[in-house]
């Protein structure tokens, strides 16, 4: 067995490069998925789609070639021992990682869901643990290169729902079609999401307390110049829930 074969578990070049392809295709379909869930606001994105069906083809692979040097002749104490049943604990890793992951998504007190990309993430770790474990050590390093790249990639050039973050808006403004019109034009310009409105009239003035979604970014600027220009309302607050 030459060295080449030996850091990857015993396959030819053309074997490995059967295998990053598979790990490719999954990735990709796993990110075409995302980019529709996403579209559509879901909690889980791009990322979070990627890293499942990324991790899957993984655990898939090392299930389906990770023992293939079982039958090592002299070489049984280094390669693994003909007649062993490992894939027994492999699965058990697979479900412990997945109660582990569990564990780490919730929903906070604005039942915004937390959690779901690093629960992935740790199961795409799980993934590359049990390659190296396989002595699958290429495809391990190559997994571990392609999940660091694509997550700064998609982190850098978020796609629909990952662009935007969930915050509150309490704006008191003079109870007034014209103003309530202007309002929703600016929130539009904004490119402002609204999720859920409710409204409290009193004395001439409306209460919009507004849950929405907006991209990433600081418009306190843009708020405050908003408030100063427009004397019809007469309190404008946003909470950011990150």
């Amino acid at each position: 067995m030459t060295f080449f074969e030996a850091m990857h578990g015993g396959f030819t070049f053309n074997n490995y490069l059967e295998l990053l392809l598979r790990l490719v295709v999954a990735s990709a379909c796993g990110i075409a998925i995302g980019v529709e869930r996403s579209r559509r606001f879901k909690d889980a994105g791009v990322r979070t789609h990627f890293l499942v069906a990324f991790a899957a083809c993984l655990l898939m692979i090392i299930s389906k070639y990770g023992f293939i040097d079982l039958d090592a002749g002299p070489d049984a104490f280094l390669y693994g021992t003909k007649g062993a049943d490992p894939g027994r604990i492999a699965a058990q890793v697979v479900t412990g990682v997945t109660f582990l992951g569990a564990g780490i998504i919730f929903r906070d007190r604005h039942h915004t869901v937390k959690g779901l990309t690093t629960a992935a993430g740790i199961w795409a770790a799980s993934g590359v643990g049990m390659a190296v474990g396989a002595g699958m050590y290429f495809l391990g390093l190559t997994a571990t290169v392609i999940v660091i790249i694509l997550q700064i990639v998609m982190h850098r050039f978020a796609i629909g729902n990952d662009k935007y973050t969930a915050g509150e808006i309490v704006v008191v403004l003079h109870d007034d079609k014209d103003a309530m019109q202007r309002l929703h034009r600016q929130l539009d310009e904004w490119k402002i999401i609204i999720s859920e409105s409710n409204i409290a009239r009193e004395e001439g003035k409306v209460t919009l307390d507004l849950k929405v979604k907006l991209p990433s970014k600081n418009i306190q600027d843009q708020i405050s110049a908003f408030i100063a220009a427009d004397p019809d309302v007469h309190s404008f607050k946003y909470e950011d829930w990150g």
